[in-house]
């Protein structure tokens, strides 16, 4: 007598997206991002250069933060609308941009259900902050929906094995990030681009750049890290004292391998892609 075999084949559970973006906005509302974010303007002022950047033109900047890419946009006289899902970082901006004596409109807005109308700017940017959304192909869609037609979306990401992208990779290691959610370095790759953007779009041109992160040394980039940067922040919090050191010991080892600075200080070359996507 023999007994057949039945197999069922199960569907993996879907991520719960609105809770995922929920822990982020707490992640991201934490610590003082800005503290880290004002390291990175050169990258905006860069990025606005790769799209050449006209002042007759509008330009929607996408998870501003404490609003590098505004800034850089207004000097150049454009028409600049900031967006942030934090509103306190959207202060920190606007605070930057009446410092510097630039215009700029400020709006609380979700990357991935922008509050605007199809085709109402003619360049679209966002420097290490769209990267970040749960579901990444409805911020994609949603970033080709705002741009005109012949318009440009610019991003800096950080990439898969850039210092950045491995930083994300050691803290996986010890808080993993939920299942079913694809790693946010993967904006950093020519071929996720493809997939996000391909069939918008009439070219999409990439540039492997990098940003080089400066300390005083790798204990002060743990501590800047893990006191003002959301993300590391939390993971710090999610973890018992054995833990939270266990942690710490791979981000000195992290930091000591990219380290070229060759005394006590830290000099960190972090890989990031510059893109540009054309719109069809």
């Amino acid at each position: 007598m023999t007994t057949a075999s039945t197999t069922i084949e199960t569907t993996p559970p879907q991520p719960d997206l609105a809770a995922i973006k929920a822990r982020q906005h707490g992640a991201w509302s934490s610590g003082d991002y800005a503290v880290v974010g004002t390291m990175l303007q050169i990258v905006g002022e860069e990025l606005c250069e790769a799209l050449d950047v006209r002042s007759t033109q509008t330009v929607l900047d996408v998870a501003a933060g404490n609003g590098n890419a505004t800034l850089a946009a207004a000097r150049r006289w454009c028409a600049v609308t900031s967006t942030d899902y934090v509103p306190a970082l959207l202060e920190r901006a606007r605070e930057r941009a009446n410092a510097d004596g630039v215009n700029a409109a400020f709006q609380t807005a979700d990357a991935e259900a922008l509050p605007f109308g199809d085709a109402s700017f003619d360049v679209v940017l966002s420097t290490y902050g769209v990267m970040f959304t749960p579901d990444q192909p409805r911020a994609a869609s949603e970033l080709i929906r705002v741009c005109k037609p012949g318009g440009k979306v610019g991003l800096a990401n950080w990439t898969p094995d850039g210092f950045i992208g491995q930083l994300f990779k050691t803290i996986g290691k010890h808080v993993p990030p939920p299942a079913g959610v694809s790693s946010p370095a993967l904006w950093g790759t020519r071929a996720r681009l493809e997939e996000l953007f391909g069939a918008h779009a009439a070219s999409i041109d990439t540039t492997s750049k990098t940003f080089t992160f400066r300390f005083r040394s790798p204990e002060h980039n743990v501590g800047v890290l893990r006191t003002y940067y959301g993300p590391v922040l939390k993971a710090f919090a999610a973890l018992d004292a054995p833990a939270q050191a266990a942690l710490e010991a791979d981000m000195l080892a992290l930091i000591a391998r990219f380290n070229r600075s060759g005394d006590a200080s830290v000099v960190i070359p972090s890989e990031y892609l510059e893109i540009v996507v054309t719109k069809r």
